[in-house]
């Protein structure tokens, strides 16, 4: 048997921890840091998940090791379900599905602050945390190990640090409205659901963790189902809710549009109310605070059995076949004359497992506590450990005790991943190598990320060997520590860093098309055209740090984009897991610093978990950046501001803030999340949103339970918010994708007006707030033929995106949020010089003309007419009808506007100007009218980037909720193949029987059946497959095509 530890990852600026994959034959396990981008670096490393069922998490419970748990779990629950789904159960790898996540205290607690936006069914999510206070000598009970199973054995080694200030909660908030957890105590839940609270803010660890850990199970494993109603009278429905009605004569169940509770009066009817998943009916967790305890762990192979001894086996007339195996396996036998024989009679000796420990010292004041654990000198535990992998904290490897440590123990192997000791390679290097080829097409719009491939030399390597310390192994992405047969370094798999500081050598076509595109940006029309431009905040610069959808891919990460306003600020418009990683690629620490300054305001447009996982590593950067280091003992969640308005207003002028806007349940997730970290949560402005809709006609907020506008011209808190957003207008508007889905327009003094769309079909009401914008980001998840796919899941298609851009009135135009089927190529790129036509009217496609037959949950919300500075209001019935749209929306064009008699002026149908976003693109609203000079020469530079890549030998693919590609490549400095196809023999019949079944008239059916039922697993496991099957006498031929 052979196992070993591999290197997924070590600390880079995108990678900012380490995480390791111990394979065995059967099973997979996660071990040390799952933080942000972890997801994607398993799919750049073309690690499988299928096996994976163990986490063990390493370090702290705070963001920075947990930040990619929530993404990693999702991703486990869905290539789990795609694997049961496309081999059957019987075929499947992993047929009893269940994750155990390991870790410290709040691990549970992290995890189920997600439960309002996280559900999955199908596979149970355990959680087990271990606490120094659990008051047990493991010497007293023979060091036994705290978990096991068949493959290895793990001891946890919970340390605290030696000096730094207790965590404590502070004192009760005095806000209006806090309840305490009993108040939400479900009495018909189970006892740990119960529980209640006393005079302590801190409930019993054990309930606490209890409760927790049932709503993670139910946030995985619950029996819910999306159609279960409930019904009650109208007046006792708890808003928000989704509420139906049946329909007295057709029968049929239907939404109802009435007068909703909270109102005003309500109709005395009875309504169906659809019950949300379990885990999001608890409205609020038992209280915790946060820990400041580290894990570490020992992990040994189970003892291995000794060789089977064949002579003995022959001396003890010990049979082939059966009995040989039960004695090899472990298993008394009894021969035909009676005589019992066991296995060690004919086994050799068996030994100890080998072992790894995997050592996690975030910093030096947690050094003694580790090193001085009795676990090092008992050789029930150590017997067999050979190695030390030490993940550790910036400075920590200079630490005077942790270097005699490791001169004490020279026998073992010691590998070192620090931030100190592993310089900044890429870890993505297929974005990094596609954005190196972007750059020299238009080094104006793609910079090349920043990076630092100097190796630190072994020798003179500051607090190593110059201290006369044992030689140590730096640890690098690849590196594997060999577990059994015994403990060893094998380095042929480690990754070679990737140097994209040289121009890649592009072809000669791609060469004189981009050079082409430059000569003629400067031509004297361009730049009569250039010049020519009224656009406001002409030099606000637009970053998209990440354009694809539903999850990270190898080449896209998932939605962020910065805006820079010069005179204004800078402002992030959602924050998908890893964002910070992406701002550290595209910006020097210096310049980071100064974008983190300047950041005024953070926009997260819905609670799917790939526009918002980032959050809170940005706004703990922000905070470190204005204020300096937080204090990690400091639970945040309820230092909140007093309501009253001279409070407010003084807050924002005597302290730097971070405007923080979205849906009140982002908000609330932000707030409980704070009790587990100190992340800065007490400087924020969370605004939470009043959308223009059924009750409100103007833009509002809600700030600390006071009603809040950009307004009021004499009013103090409008004009300090202003000031401090530096903001003229915030507007936003429900839009049809999920629950509280918003769009939002931000205007500023000058008059620049930039409108954001975040995932939705196109919206009249998202038309009207962000009407006479200057620039228009609008989702564009998939290619026009694809429609029925962006109906189904609430995206829009590039046409679509565009059209919106047209009513809107919009000078300038930029398409994000592809679909990751799109790997490279961006949608829309090859259809940006074609006449774009339209099946139905814009309101059609909101899905608002006959809402019976949507979800409920996906329905525009029918708006009034609203009153927004700057807009003019258009009726549904004012929106294009086909015949308008068909007309003449040809891009590109050159910009001409025109003033109308009725009203300013208005940018005419082919004056739109569109450019395709690509991570790391960043482009001035000036210079947006530029991209499209380079279009031929990128479609080029991709078409020849697919041929030149090397074959797919292996694709493992998730369900279509999550859309990641797991690949093996030849090479990992190779940009992966993006299509391939395979045949295989899916069906076959002699020659007589085909015949019978043609002369019955059912052969094509059946060639239609099988098809259908192939694609149908297809689809399931990955919608990028396509099916074609082509049928011959005897067979039928399948071939799968990757889109």
């Amino acid at each position: 048997m052979h196992a070993w530890f591999q290197f997924i990852t070590t600390p880079t600026a995108d990678t900012p921890g380490t995480a390791l994959l111990l394979h065995f034959d059967r099973k997979r396990y996660i071990i040390g840091n799952i933080h942000e981008g972890l997801t994607r670096a398993c799919i750049q490393m073309g690690v499988k998940l299928t096996r994976v069922s163990e986490v063990f998490i390493t370090g702290k419970t705070e963001w920075k090791n947990t930040g990619g748990l929530m993404g990693l779990v999702l991703t486990l629950a869905d290539t789990t379900t795609a694997a049961a789904a496309s081999q059957g159960k019987d075929k499947n790898p992993n047929p009893n599905p269940c994750v155990t996540i390991h870790g410290g205290d709040n691990i549970a607690h992290t995890l189920a602050t997600g439960r309002r936006f996280i559900f999955r069914k199908g596979m149970p999510v355990r959680v087990k945390e271990y606490l120094e206070t659990d008051g047990r000598h493991k010497s007293e009970h023979g060091w036994a190990p705290d978990w096991a199973d068949s493959d290895v054995q793990v001891w946890a080694m919970v340390i605290e640090p030696s000096s730094v200030e207790k965590p404590t909660i502070p004192a009760e908030s005095k806000s209006p409205g806090k309840r305490r957890f009993d108040d939400f105590a479900r009495e018909d839940g189970p006892p740990t659901e119960r529980i209640k609270v006393a005079d302590s803010r801190e409930t019993s660890p054990s309930p606490r963790r209890n409760v927790c850990a049932d709503v993670v199970m139910e946030m995985f494993a619950s029996d819910w189902q999306k159609d279960s109603l409930e019904e009650m009278p109208l007046a006792k429905v708890v808003m928000p809710a989704r509420l139906f009605v049946r329909n007295k004569d057709t029968k049929r169940i239907e939404p109802y549009t009435g007068p909703l509770p909270g109102e005003g009066p309500v109709s005395d009817i009875r309504v169906l109310v659809r019950k949300p998943w379990p885990g999001a009916n608890r409205a609020q967790l038992p209280p915790t605070k946060p820990s400041l305890s580290a894990i570490s762990y020992i992990i040994r192979s189970q003892r291995q059995r000794g060789k089977f001894l064949v002579d003995k086996a022959i001396a003890l007339n010990v049979p082939f076949g059966r009995l040989r195996g039960k004695l090899a396996g472990g298993s008394d036998v009894q021969l035909e004359d009676g005589t019992i024989i066991k296995p060690e009679m004919v086994l050799a000796e068996s030994k100890e497992g080998e072992g790894v420990v995997v050592a996690d010292l975030p910093s030096q004041d947690y050094v003694h506590s580790l090193l001085s654990r009795p676990e090092w000198k008992a050789p029930e535990v150590m017997t067999g450990v050979g190695a030390v992998i030490w993940i550790l904290g910036s400075g920590v490897s200079q630490n005077e005790e942790l270097q005699n440590f490791i001169n004490d123990h020279n026998h073992l192997k010691h590998i070192l991943s620090s931030p100190d000791h592993c310089p900044n390679h890429l870890a993505f290097t297929s974005s990094a190598v596609m954005s190196r080829r972007l750059n020299q097409v238009d080094s104006l719009h793609y910079p090349i990320p920043i990076y630092d491939n100097v190796t630190l030399a072994h020798k003179g390597q500051p607090g190593i060997e110059e201290n006369g310390v044992s030689e140590i192994t730096p640890a690098e992405r690849g590196l594997k520590v060999q577990l059994l047969p015994s403990i060893s370094l094998k380095k042929e798999q480690i990754v070679p860093p990737t140097d994209i500081s040289e121009e890649p050598k592009l072809s000669e076509n791609v060469c004189k098309l981009a050079e082409h595109a430059r000569r003629e940006i400067l031509s004297q029309p361009t730049q009569k055209d250039m010049n020519n431009q009224r656009l406001p905040s002409p030099d606000a610069e637009i970053i998209c740090l990440g354009t694809g959808s539903a999850s990270p891919s190898k080449y896209r990460n998932v939605s962020a984009t910065l805006l820079r306003v010069p005179g204004a600020g800078s402002y992030l418009l959602d924050c998908g897991e890893n964002t910070l990683g992406q701002l550290r690629r595209r910006y020097s620490p210096t310049e980071l610093g100064e974008v983190l300054r300047d950041l005024k305001l953070i926009w997260i447009s819905h609670l799917h978990a790939d526009h918002h996982l980032g959050t809170t590593s940005v706004i703990k950067a922000w905070y470190e950046e204005v204020y300096g280091k937080l204090n990690p003992a400091q639970d945040s969640s309820r230092v909140s501001l007093l309501p009253e308005i001279q409070t407010m207003v003084k807050a924002l002028v005597s302290e730097r803030r971070l405007c923080v806007v979205s849906d009140s349940q982002m908000l609330s997730w932000l707030r409980e999340y704070s009790s587990v970290e100190n992340f800065g949560f007490d400087r924020l402005v969370p605004l939470s949103t009043i959308p223009v809709g059924r009750t409100n006609d103007r833009p509002k907020f809600e700030w600390n339970t006071q009603v809040v506008n950009f307004e009021h011209a004499h009013s103090l808190l409008a004009n300090t918010l202003m000031s401090t957003t530096g903001l003229a207008q915030i507007a936003t508007c429900y839009v049809s994708h999920c629950f509280h889905a918003q769009a939002v327009t931000l205007t500023f003094p000058t008059g620049f007006k930039f409108s954001y769309s975040g995932d939705c079909r196109p919206s009249s009401h998202f038309v009207e707030i962000g009407r006479g914008s200057t620039v228009l980001l609008h989702e564009a998840t998939f290619e026009d033929e694809r429609r029925g796919d962006a109906l189904a899941k609430k995206h829009s298609t590039t046409s679509e995106a565009i059209a919106v851009g047209k009513e809107m009135g919009a000078s300038r135009i930029v398409l994000t949020h592809f679909s990751q089927r799109y790997s490279k190529i961006p949608v829309g790129m090859d259809s940006m010089n074609v006449e774009l036509k339209f099946d139905e009217d814009l309101e059609d496609l909101a899905g608002e003309t006959n809402p019976a037959q949507i979800p409920i949950e996906d329905i525009d919300i029918a708006f009034p007419k609203a009153n927004i500075p700057g807009s003019q209001r258009a009726s549904a019935e004012s929106l294009p009808s086909t015949s308008e749209l068909t007309s003449s929306l040809i891009i590109p064009s050159t910009i001409q506007r025109a003033a109308t008699e009725s009203g300013p002026e208005e940018v005419r149908v082919g004056d739109l100007r569109v450019g395709v976003a690509f991570d790391y693109m960043s482009v001035k609203v000036k210079d947006i009218m530029l991209m499209e000079k380079y279009t031929p020469a990128l479609l080029k530079l991709f078409e020849e980037a697919e041929s030149e890549e090397p074959e797919e030998t292996e694709v493992e693919a998730p369900d279509a909720n999550r859309k990641n590609t797991k690949s093996k490549t030849g090479s990992q400095n190779a940009m992966v193949k993006s299509s391939y196809t395979r045949k295989s023999v899916v069906g076959e019949s002699t020659k007589g029987a085909q015949s019978n079944a043609m002369d019955n008239g059912v052969g094509t059916v059946q060639v239609k059946s099988v098809k259908q039922e192939i694609q149908e697993k297809l689809e399931s496991s990955d919608p990028m497959l396509d099916l074609g099957i082509t049928q011959s006498d005897t067979k039928l031929e399948a071939t799968v095509t990757r889109s």
